[in-house]
């Protein structure tokens, strides 16, 4: 397929009005389309002038999104975000978003969640795995833990 330069720009224009986009998504969108190095330069730098490309955005969006609908913790969310080439700024920037005591009570919610009265060592280290799988560090698992037996 073949496009005119202000098709191409107001298609990725449309294409980032509707959800946050980072640079790669955007860049792999191009290509889709047929689009030379020169081109996706271009359009690129069109859409980061006009508001809509914006890294930053992207990375706050995306941090505070999947640890509100999908409960992810910061480690998880680290890793996604770089896999997608964003910078570290921008990573730090979106963990921001991430307010310490709602993410230590999330945690906390999820370990009530699963945990059964009186763990195990075995139940807490399969908690602990799992917890961990979805991106929280270690450190403040264990601390979420002793706050809950001590809470008993």
């Amino acid at each position: 397929m073949s496009f005119l330069l202000p098709e191409i720009i107001l298609k990725l224009q449309n294409y980032c009005a509707y959800q946050e986009r980072c640079h790669q998504e955007v860049k792999n969108k191009l290509y889709e389309l047929g689009c030379n190095t020169d081109t996706v330069n271009d359009v690129m730098v069109k859409l980061i002038e006009t508001g809509f490309l914006n890294e930053e955005r992207f990375a706050k969006a995306f941090a505070g999104g999947k640890f509100r609908t999908k409960k992810w913790g910061r480690l998880k969310i680290i890793r996604e975000l770089k896999s997608r080439k964003i910078s570290d700024y921008c990573i730090k920037s979106g963990l921001r978003e991430i307010d310490e005591d709602i993410y230590i009570q999330t945690m906390q919610d999820l370990i009530l969640k699963k945990a059964k009265q009186n763990l195990s060592w075995q139940e807490e280290r399969k908690i602990t795995q799992w917890l961990m799988g979805k991106g929280f560090e270690l450190e403040l698992i264990r601390d979420c833990f002793n706050r809950i037996k001590s809470q008993e």
